[in-house]
């Protein structure tokens, strides 16, 4: 099998000086000369799902590290992107597998990034670059590659790090967003808790979705309509959504004003039944009325514990986020309340309305990569919208 080998040496500089060094791999001219990748320098725990990852619009503008040894051992196979094609600024790995085994795969990792121009690093003590983070917190970075021998500068490096604008400066949702309103590619399932009616239809607001939130959704009998992180609220009420979906995506949730106007309208006004995931619910917070903040490294990876606070039911959650709620600026008086909170750090993973028919959850349901625990959130979604219509249809009866 073809490897392409350099005699390059890569070095990762982080702001506050440290340095670590590896080889390049992938795209590795974004790396030369005066190139350079630039980004937040986050670490994610799962032990495979490496091209979920790389395909996640959520980690746009961030440079990823593997804690997982050995990457890439079972290739790269054209049905497990989650996007139309890989966002991350770069990849961090310990061992680089070539050799892989995998009957589904259509080539490598190190050719999949080189093809879409996403340069990677290997042979480096990723162990201690994520136990440095850990203190640390979440730091910006440069990459660069050197010939073999070359001395670089790494004060003058690590200041270049220190000029690298972080997601929240960024306008990283506009950029993974899709621009128009588009059907689902697929068709929805005919059996399930809609079998015999009309597919009710879903409208999946895309702020860097991830596709298994919409095979999910297609698979409970939805028909999945995605729009663009930009739609309005006339254009909602003229689609006449049964329900509406707020996906995933990166940066500061703060920063997508529109969304969060549009999200307290769905809410407090119209009564659409609502879900939110990760950023989605990071927005249904602030359109109650909540604050966020940043997490000092964020949590990715397919192994976080959460527990839902009024069943005491504990899952194995995957995650990818820099942000979270506040749960004491929650108001009282919003009608909201946190459903989850992570057991590791007692962060908010989850909000539910009393009364409204709205929810929303830190985590990935969806999975991809990660545990399937928690995909019984979409047949609560279902339902709801189930006893939405049926009300509804009662109304309609009663005259």
């Amino acid at each position: 099998m073809e490897t392409r080998e350099t005699e390059q040496i890569a070095v990762v500089a982080l702001e506050d000086g440290a340095v670590f060094y590896g080889r390049p791999f992938g795209a590795i001219e974004a790396l030369q000369g005066d190139k350079g990748r630039r980004g937040e320098v986050v670490f994610a725990t799962a032990m495979t799902g490496y091209q979920e990852i790389c395909t996640d619009p959520s980690y746009r503008g961030q440079i990823v590290t593997l804690t997982y040894p050995l990457i890439g051992n079972y290739g790269v196979a054209v049905d497990d992107v989650e996007s139309r094609r890989p966002w991350l600024s770069a990849l961090i790995v310990r061992e680089r597998c070539d050799e892989y085994s995998n009957w589904r795969a259509a080539g490598s990792l190190d050719d999949y990034l080189a093809r879409n121009g996403i340069p990677g690093v290997c042979e480096l003590d990723t162990r201690a670059l994520t136990r440095h983070l850990r203190i640390h917190g979440t730091l910006r970075g440069v990459i660069r590659a050197y010939p073999e021998g070359t001395l670089p500068d790494i004060a003058a490096l690590a200041a270049e790090a220190r000029q690298v604008r972080s997601v929240s400066e960024l306008d990283v949702v506009a950029e993974v967003s899709q621009e128009r309103l588009e059907p689902w590619e697929t068709q929805p399932t005919t059996s399930g808790i809609f079998a015999g009616q009309a597919a009710p239809r879903v409208l999946l607001i895309d702020t860097g979705f991830k596709r298994n939130i919409a095979r999910s959704l297609a698979a409970r009998g939805f028909e999945v309509i995605v729009a663009p992180h930009d739609v309005d609220l006339a254009l909602v009420k003229q689609l006449h959504p049964d329900g509406v979906l707020l996906s995933n995506g990166p940066g500061d949730p703060e920063s997508v004003t529109n969304l969060i106007e549009l999200t307290r309208a769905l809410i407090y006004e119209e009564h659409i039944p609502l879900m939110g995931i990760c950023l989605g619910h990071q927005i249904i917070g602030l359109a109650a009325g909540a604050h966020t903040s940043r997490l000092p490294f964020g949590h990715h990876g397919a192994n976080h514990p959460v527990r839902e606070v009024r069943t005491g039911r504990v899952t194995v959650t995957s995650q990818n986020h820099n942000f979270q709620v506040d749960a004491a600026t929650l108001p009282e008086a919003s009608g909201f309340y946190v459903s989850h909170i992570n057991l590791s750090d007692g962060s908010v993973e989850g909000l539910a309305h009393e009364e409204l028919p709205v929810f929303s959850v830190q985590y990935h349901p969806e999975a991809s990569p990660g545990p399937e625990d928690n995909l019984y959130l979409f047949d609560r979604f279902a339902e709801m919208i189930a006893r939405e219509r049926a009300t509804q249809a009662e109304a309609l009866a009663l005259g």
